[in-house]
């Protein structure tokens, strides 16, 4: 493995002759984990194309500006990955990532054959050594990590085997993502990586870039996943870069005291230079003080003077959403009803209260979607029946909505929605979200995702329903605007269900959950921190009855005690899941206290050890599974 360095230093790109961005500074080494955050449009796709080298940078070393790269370090991105034939199938694309494994595979044959005919010395060492290098790169495990990564990623053991011809474009791109990440580059460049995959994928990428042994950059509007992946995290604000050591919960603190005390110690300057020139304003014009006067002058000239912090750019529409009508309690009642299409994918029942607020969340496919279709009347229900309460107003969000396309305007799809509105009354209520002065007169086939996504939420707030409706509303937002939608729905009046693969937007809204599973739908009365919890201690509960899988006998042997290594390792991690257990309950029971619960700083640092402490219980039970399957 190559010992890699990547250095940025001043660095400005232009785009059709405009700065995109004016001061890039960052630095990546071998076993980097860097979270690279903005809002959509500062830049950090182009910094992407500038680490590939898609693009140069505008100014030189002359200009004080340069980008190093140590050795020749093999750059992975998604845009690279292509298919040769589309005739193979997709476990066949899926192996040929592990080239470099397969040829060592087939020359440890080999090596064994060679021995087991002729034993000699050389024999012998050649095959040892073969051994020793095709374990340290993984060799006696590859096959066991694409087939889980396979079924993590959805595809079942039918559609292994089938040709590439047969899937779809986005069946295409996750094939593709998953050889990019089992390629295993010496710097994997991941723009959005958790777009359109589910919970349980999700999860599985966390747990392998965790362990991960090379550098990887990730662009993510995930919140979530950046604290479970990431030990470091590049901004990117105005043009310009800054680095801040942590995960992205550690980020959001450490920028706003960090922010704080570039105030503090700006205004302080200031004040410390109108005091100094107003001593010397008082005595400049006296004989005797005037040498003191001018040498107070001196000094300020002399100071290296500290410039204003920016403003944060937090740009974000600004709207409050109110239900115009109260509904009756009983919202939703949903008895034995099965969804589907030509086949049932569940069948459930369950009832929803006024104020209630519920979170769908489940691998794709599964469902979620189909549910909220089924209840809002755009597919029928195979069987059974759902009615909703008196006075009950439902507003729908659909995800197909960010694909809108048409030539009429802004304006003109905001006052055709509602024939009685003013033009200043749109005008108005399109401001809030973002859509002021000419960006009314864009053309729908002009917008960006997260555009079409405001101006559909723009047209369902105005509406003011009582029951909000919505299947995956944060797609093509960035993380401020997340948060934004995040407090409008918190203080929201209505009933609201929704689906999202967004697991801190689930976290922080959802108060019950709908699950979807392998063996159909499951109701929850509690939210998801409380889910995950319980999911951890059942895979722990069921775990030691398993019976293992009988293995097959490895051709390879070594003389190690790997039985005795692996009881021993068991034992400890047991332990570790006590400890830590204990240690999570502890922190919850603090962060209860009265003394705590007024102390927002306190709180914030006892979440932040929560959220810490959570992630390591999970990686605990993760390695417990595996080694209990062993």
């Amino acid at each position: 493995m190559i010992e890699l360095q990547i250095e940025i230093h001043k660095g400005q790109v232009d785009l059709s002759g405009e700065p995109i961005l004016t001061d890039i500074n960052i630095v990546i080494n071998t076993n980097s984990r860097i979270g690279l955050v903005g809002r959509n449009g500062c830049g950090k796709t182009t910094l992407l194309r500038l680490l590939c080298g898609e693009i140069t940078l505008a100014n030189t070393q002359a200009d004080g500006g340069f980008m190093a790269i140590s050795g020749n370090p093999v750059i992975g991105t998604l845009n690279q990955m292509t298919f040769r034939d589309d005739s193979v199938t997709l476990v066949e694309e899926i192996r040929s990532a592990y080239h470099v494994i397969l040829k060592m595979k087939a020359d440890l044959d080999a090596a064994q054959r060679n021995m087991e005919e002729s034993a000699t010395e050389e024999n012998i060492k050649r095959y040892t050594n073969l051994l020793d290098n095709f374990t340290r790169e993984g060799g006696f495990y590859f096959e066991k990590e694409y087939e889980a990564a396979i079924k993590k990623f959805g595809f079942d053991e039918n559609q292994k085997h089938r040709p590439l011809s047969e899937f779809s474009g986005g069946q295409r791109t996750k094939i593709a993502f998953l050889k990019l990440l089992l390629s295993k580059p010496d710097l994997l460049l991941l723009d959005e990586p958790t777009n359109h995959l589910d919970i349980e994928a999700v999860s599985w990428l966390e747990d392998y870039i965790r362990n991960y042994k090379k550098a990887v950059l990730i662009v993510s509007h995930d919140r979530m996943f950046l604290d479970n992946t990431v030990n470091e995290i590049y901004e990117i604000e105005h043009g310009k870069t800054t680095r801040y050591t942590g995960n992205y919960s550690q980020f959001v603190i450490k920028k706003r005291e960090s922010r704080d005390l570039a105030a503090k110690n700006y205004e302080a300057q200031q004040k410390e230079i109108a005091r100094i020139a107003a001593t010397a304003e008082r005595f400049r014009y006296k004989a005797t003080k005037a040498a003191m006067a001018q040498s107070k002058l001196k000094a300020i000239d002399r100071m290296e003077k500290l410039d204003a912090p920016e403003a944060y750019d937090n740009r974000t529409f600004k709207a409050s959403l109110e239900a115009n009508v109260q509904s009756a309690k009983e919202v939703l009642t949903v008895s034995n009803l099965t969804i589907g299409f030509d086949a049932p994918l569940a069948t459930l029942s369950f009832n929803v209260y006024r104020g209630d607020r519920v979170g769908i969340i489940g691998g794709n496919g599964k469902g979620k979607s189909t549910l909220l279709k089924t209840l809002v009347g755009k597919i029928p229900a195979l069987s059974g029946s759902f009615s909703t309460g008196a006075l009950v107003n439902a507003g729908y969000f659909d995800q197909q909505m960010a694909q809108i396309r048409g030539s009429e305007t802004v304006l003109e799809n905001m006052m055709s929605a509602f024939p009685a509105m003013t033009e200043f009354e749109a005008r108005s209520a399109l401001g809030a979200f973002l859509f002021s002065g000419e960006a009314v007169f864009k053309t729908i086939d002009m917008l960006s995702g997260g555009e079409r996504v405001r101006l559909a939420l723009c047209k369902l707030f105005r509406k003011s329903p009582n029951l909000l409706i919505l299947d995956e509303p944060t797609n093509h937002m960035d993380i401020i605007s997340k948060e934004t939608l995040e407090e409008i729905l918190l203080s929201y009046n209505g009933t609201l269900i929704f689906v999202s693969h967004d697991r801190y937007f689930v976290k922080k809204l959802a108060r019950c959950l709908i699950t979807f599973e392998k063996d159909g739908a499951a109701v929850h009365d509690f939210g998801y921190d409380e889910y995950m919890l319980r999911q951890l201690k059942e895979t722990v509960t069921d775990a030691p009855t398993q019976k293992p899988e009988k293995k097959e006998k490895k051709t390879y042997t070594t003389p190690l005690k790997e039985k005795a290594k692996r009881e021993r390792a068991l034992k400890k991690a047991e332990d570790k899941i006590a400890e830590l257990e204990a240690k999570l309950e502890a922190l919850k029971t603090e962060q209860q206290s009265p003394e705590n619960l007024a102390d927002y700083q306190k709180l914030s640092e006892l979440q932040g050890q929560i959220d810490e402490c959570e992630t390591k219980l999970l990686e605990q039970m993760e390695a417990w599974e595996r080694l209990a399957e062993n």
